[in-house]
């Protein structure tokens, strides 16, 4: 069977993970941190402390099996990653045990493609505390067509001036080889014979590695690099980035929060639409 939108409202059984130190600098460096980020890529380093990125909640909270298959079925070679949302309740700490729900929060009939929403809650394994929320979509193409709501429009808010913050970085060729050790296999991103199918050139990189990228240049930005002040950030993926390209993101001040987007070198905006809150 394709999609089915009878399924909306869905959630899934609350299901309990755990993570180590050891995750924690996996990630860090599959987004691309290194000696100048001493707290996230090294766990005894002489008067740091480990922290964690607060953008590997998107991590911690990935969907297993159970929710790709409450949606219906789909070819993966056609599915991309259309937008990610984080907010953060507490700092997320080195290591610990969260709970998580998963609920299909929409599906929206674009013509010729399908957008699907996810929305998943964790909250601490021991105190029930509250500790993120994501919100997930995924654009599927040649899965629409059954006369559905092509869903909601959502504003730009990105300022027609200069940015306030800009900072620069550089992904390397074997980013994506490092990212996908984090838990997405999605062959999308290291298999050329599968990159080529889904008509690609070559195997891209995540787009939730390149948000983490753009997380990372926001805490450092807006932040001061302190995760206690990191509140969440959302956003819409509008081109695909390919291991070794560097990225700018530019970052607005706004009065509650930032507004932000990520360019490749040539101009081309990779991620847009871009919200900051402050915790």
């Amino acid at each position: 069977m394709p999609l089915d939108p009878t399924a909306v409202g869905w959630e899934s059984p609350p299901r309990e993970t755990s993570w180590r130190s050891e995750d924690c600098l996996l990630y860090a460096l599959g987004v691309g941190a290194g000696p100048a980020d001493l707290a996230y890529v090294t766990e005894n380093s002489i008067g740091v402390e480990q922290r964690a990125l607060p953008t590997i909640a998107v991590v911690l909270g990935q969907f297993d099996d159970e929710v790709w298959q409450s949606m219906g079925t789909f070819s993966w070679a056609m599915m991309v990653h259309a937008g990610q949302e984080v907010v953060l309740h507490r700092p997320i700490p080195a290591e610990g045990r969260i709970v998580t729900t998963h609920r299909l929060a929409g599906m929206w009939d674009k013509g010729k493609a399908a957008v699907v929403d996810v929305e998943s809650n964790a909250v601490d394994a021991g105190s029930g505390a509250a500790m993120f929320t994501l919100r997930t979509s995924v654009f599927i193409r040649g899965e629409g067509g059954w006369g559905g709501d092509r869903g909601p429009t959502t504003a730009n808010p990105i300022p027609d001036r200069a940015p306030d913050h800009e900072v620069r970085d550089c992904t390397h060729p074997n980013q994506a080889l490092i990212y996908r050790l984090c838990g997405d296999r999605n062959p999308l991103h290291s298999d050329p014979t599968f990159a080529r199918k889904a008509g690609f050139d070559q195997p891209i990189l995540h787009g939730l590695c390149t948000y983490g990228v753009t997380g990372r240049a926001l805490l450092k930005s807006l932040c001061g690099d302190d995760p206690e002040r990191f509140g969440g950030i959302s956003g819409r993926f509008a081109s695909p980035v390919l291991p070794g390209e560097e990225l700018l993101v530019r970052a607005w001040n706004l009065d509650d929060g930032a507004a932000f987007q990520t360019v490749r070198a040539d101009g081309t905006v990779v991620f847009d639409a871009g919200r900051f809150t402050f915790a």
